[in-house]
């Protein structure tokens, strides 16, 4: 029979050939997946992506689980006042306003892409329906697109909320009645319906038509430059020129339709994390009163 001794150098001598591959194929594999590795998580829940990939790239993330967690499905052709977005977890129907945390366990938050960069189409979460899809924006009866591309990923936080009936001590103006929006920095352009880790790091107070409507400054969290942006004066930094470029963007946008520029309260300071942190605790804050009925749900808002 064979000895135990021969046994034993046998699969010392089978480690040791082994050794090697297991260190490489990891390398191998990183390598082989880095080009997706920075749109993984957009790629995951994409409206567009057929639903076998949303599981791809998984391990890049392990530390951001709760993007592999969620898929959308389009319904209805596009463009089209039928059409929509729907968001599932894990298969089941779930609310992107109600049913996404606003925070992850490593401190970021998550977002809502509704606008990805360099598209104009007007999309957003309908907060008066079911399960509160995204769709397109009407005016009159007709599709709205903005009058040029936005340069921007752009969507909003879950489970925030401007309340209409709060006003703002220092600006003296309400709330805009939607959860807060988001204007992504970061240089992936993310899938609409997608659901991506960021990182907030400023806001600006635009008054809309003499509502506030908060407009948060955040970078996703698998952006190469992420790593660097922790501050509002990071962007500048890192972004020279591009939060005067964000603020202009939104103060113009409706002047092509013949209406008045937007105006930005606090001085149209784009104002630092911690005061950003603050404004996002504020509004969960809001949406918490008006889930729980504290606050009355007097706008037809779709809480589930």
């Amino acid at each position: 029979g064979t000895s135990p001794m021969s046994i034993a150098a046998a699969f010392k001598t089978m480690a040791s050939t082994l050794a090697p591959m297991a260190t490489r194929a990891p390398t191998a594999m990183r390598a082989a997946q880095s080009p997706f590795s920075r749109v993984a998580p957009g790629l995951r829940s994409s409206a567009f992506a057929s639903r076998g990939r949303t599981g791809a790239g998984r391990g890049f993330h392990a530390a951001r689980p709760v993007l592999a967690k969620y898929g959308s499905e389009k319904k209805g052709d596009y463009p089209s006042l039928e059409f929509r977005i729907f968001f599932d977890e894990d298969g089941k129907p779930v609310s992107p306003w109600h049913g996404v945390p606003l925070h992850n366990p490593d401190g970021t938050c998550n977002f809502i892409c509704e606008i990805p960069k360099e598209t104009r189409a007007k999309m957003e979460v309908a907060t008066d329906e079911l399960l509160t899809p995204i769709k397109q924006d009407t005016k009159k009866g007709k599709l709205r697109d903005y009058p040029y591309n936005i340069n921007w990923n752009y969507g909003m936080l879950p489970q925030t909320w401007e309340d209409p009936g709060h006003e703002h001590p220092e600006m003296k103006v309400m709330g805009d009645n939607d959860p807060v929006d988001v204007v992504e920095i970061g240089s992936a352009a993310l899938a609409m319906g997608s659901v991506t880790a960021v990182k907030p790091v400023g806001v600006y107070a635009m008054i809309d038509d003499g509502e506030l409507d908060w407009k948060v400054i955040a970078i996703s969290a698998s952006d190469p430059k992420a790593a660097d942006i922790n501050d509002v004066a990071d962007v500048e930094k890192h972004f020279p020129g591009e939060l005067e470029k964000i603020r202009v963007w939104f103060r113009d946008y409706k002047t092509p339709d013949g209406k008045p520029i937007n105006k930005f309260g606090l001085d149209d300071k784009c104002m630092d994390k911690a005061y950003t942190m603050g404004i996002i605790e504020e509004t969960s804050g809001f949406y918490q009163k008006l889930m729980s009925g504290e606050r009355e749900n007097d706008k037809g808002l779709s809480l589930k």
